[in-house]
Order: C-alpha cells, then sequence, then structure tokens
C-alpha cells in the first residue's frame, strides 16, 4: 500500500489508490470482529418469555371490565376467566396466550380485543447451589451468563473446584446437564461455554 501511494502521488493516479486502499483487508481487526458477532449471535437467540407456574398475570378486555381481571397461574399451569373457564397459560407467549383468549371470547363477545400483561415472573428464576458465598434462588430479571451469576452469589469459596462446574438444565422428558471450567474461560480457551442460564437452570460448584 505504501508503494501504491508512492506512486500514485508522482503519477496523479489517487482515485486507483483510494480504491485499492478501501480494498484492502485490516487483519488486525479480524478477532473483535469475531468476538461482537458471538455475542450478538448469544443476544439474538435469547427467546420471547414463555408463562410458567406462578406468574401473576394482568388480563383485560376492551369494554367488558366484568372480565378484566389480575390472576397467579395455577400449579396446572391454567387460569379461571369467565365465560371461558380454565384455560392454559403456562408454556405459551403472552402473544400467544392473547390469540387463544380472543379466539375464545370471539365466541361469546362480539370482536373481543384482550390484552394480557406480565405483572410479576416467578416461574423464571435459577438456582446456584455448592461453594459460592451466597448459594439460593435468584430471578432472571435480566439476561445473565453462567460468570455473571457466580459474581451475583458472591463469587467463589475457598477450595472451590472452579474446573469442575455444572449447570443441570430441565428439558422436556429429562434434563441436560452442561459443563463450565472456569479456568480456561478466564485463560481465553473456550469462551462459547459461558452460556446464559434458562429458567429452571441448577449452577453446582463442587
Amino acid at each position: 500500500m505504501k508503494k501504491c501511494f508512492v506512486s500514485a502521488v508522482r503519477g496523479g493516479g489517487l482515485l486507483v489508490c483510494a480504491l485499492l486502499f478501501l480494498a484492502y483487508p485490516f487483519p488486525s481487526h479480524g478477532k473483535e470482529v469475531k468476538k461482537l458477532s458471538e455475542n450478538e449471535a448469544q443476544g439474538a437467540a435469547r427467546p420471547e418469555y414463555v408463562i410458567g407456574l406462578g406468574d401473576q398475570l394482568r388480563i383485560m378486555v376492551w369494554k367488558e371490565p366484568d372480565l378484566s381481571q389480575d390472576m397467579t397461574v395455577r400449579i396446572d399451569g391454567r387460569v379461571s376467566l369467565p365465560l371461558l373457564g380454565d384455560v392454559l397459560a403456562a408454556g405459551r407467549t403472552i402473544k400467544q396466550l392473547t390469540r387463544d383468549l380472543e379466539k375464545g371470547y370471539a365466541e361469546v363477545i362480539a370482536e373481543p380485543a384482550v390484552s394480557v400483561m406480565l405483572l410479576q415472573s416467578k416461574s423464571w428464576r435459577y438456582y446456584i447451589i455448592g461453594k459460592v458465598a451466597q448459594p439460593g434462588e435468584f430471578p432472571i430479571d435480566y439476561p445473565i451468563t453462567v460468570l455473571q451469576a457466580i459474581a451475583r452469589s458472591g463469587g467463589f469459596q475457598e477450595w472451590a473446584k472452579q474446573d469442575q462446574i455444572s449447570i443441570v438444565r430441565p428439558r422436556a422428558g429429562g434434563e441436560q446437564l452442561l459443563s463450565f471450567d472456569y479456568d480456561t474461560f478466564v485463560s481465553g480457551e473456550d469462551l462459547r461455554q459461558n452460556i446464559f442460564i434458562q429458567p429452571g437452570d441448577t449452577i453446582i460448584i463442587p
């Protein structure tokens, strides 16, 4: 590029040199771009909120005050609503439940307009046990990674096996066991293992 610039100045080919300059790659920034794209990919993968057991909802039907009320999702995953009876709420997103209720009320009300609001999340929680300063149950009130969850619990206790951390994740029909090696993470060997916590996760620090 330096030769190109010198020759361009001498020969008057500044336009050609400028085009080559724009096309020239900058390898020194390659790692930064890769890290940013990985972080963005993790953020984009975060799912839409799914209603769970114990969540408190506010359901409002426009121009129907008798049908509007606050309620808690029962242990069977349902809520009881006037005219509709028991309706499954757990496992549905806010949008899905709104569509379900509008479809149900459409059979008894002309053009119902339903609004569903999450008043308080009780189901999006994770647990951390073992050799941390403050083990216990914590709400997922913002996106949080394994490393951030450990920091939230006050960090490791003495003699904690930082290279043998496990995350037990509930799945349909069973559980999934994931691993987190703090030592390899801080050394930069495997940054992808610092995953986002999901509802129901249990972090075990031996």
